[in-house]
């Protein structure tokens, strides 16, 4: 068994360079492996499984084509994209992972999260986290009009924009005593995760954690067969 393992995408309709890498990555890395996982914010934004335009059936296309060579397709809420629904899935032949998720891969018992929940020195996050991850309100939002969750969105998002500018560098990264306690809660002594935007492999105190990186200039992903890859490739 062998996987790629990607997040932070932020796929977003004005950013086509994105896209086109991530058709590009599918037909080359992820087509050599039995396993994809994306380890959420595919997208830049998710109003709910019940709207589509180009862009969006664009990504579906060719992920369910993906699907179609006989490949897994493993999802994970991000924080941008926690709407993400079972339809969704359905339509691309994927699955839905909780967060965090244990798996086996080879010899390698490894620990997913998108990594927001591991950021907990920043209590103003964590506190809107809580809020729109309630059932509750996921359902109030997902009956609104689609005008309107498209306005909410984009207040939302010049909220965290303007509240992220002024916040210290070491609050939005993960709180290692968190991290410890997930090792430890797991007993798996490798963990991959996403969100930060700060890639890089941490030697912590109970095991190795992975941090990938969002695609922009470049884009990162973990190759996992007999060994763990960590690699990144820029995007033209």
């Amino acid at each position: 068994m062998s996987a790629c393992l990607i997040s932070d995408l932020h796929l977003q309709e004005n950013r086509p360079e994105l896209t086109k890498a991530f058709k590009k990555f599918l037909v080359s890395h992820a087509a050599n492996v039995d396993s994809l996982y994306i380890l959420g914010d595919l997208f830049e934004a998710w109003i709910g499984d019940d709207y589509e335009n180009d862009f969006i059936a664009e990504v579906k296309f060719e992920l369910k084509r993906y699907a179609s060579l006989g490949k897994k397709i493993y999802l994970m809420h991000g924080n941008r994209d926690f709407l993400l629904g079972d339809k969704f899935c359905h339509e691309i032949g994927g699955v839905l992972l909780d967060d965090p998720t244990t798996i086996k891969i080879n010899h390698f018992k490894v620990i997913l999260m998108h990594g927001d929940s591991l950021c907990t020195d920043d209590l103003d996050y964590q506190s809107f986290r809580t809020v729109v991850r309630d059932q509750t309100w996921k359902n109030d939002f997902l009956k609104k009009e689609i005008s309107e969750r498209i306005e909410l969105a984009q207040s939302l998002r010049e909220v965290s924009k303007v509240e992220n500018k002024d916040k210290a560098y070491e609050i939005m990264d993960v709180n290692l005593m968190t991290v410890n306690e997930i090792f430890q809660k797991f007993k798996n002594d490798i963990l991959i995760h996403g969100h930060t935007h700060r890639p890089k492999i941490h030697q912590e105190k109970y095991g190795t954690r992975y941090v990938l990186g969002d695609w922009g200039k470049e884009y990162y992903f973990l190759k996992i067969n007999k060994t763990i890859e960590f690699i990144n490739e820029k995007i033209e």
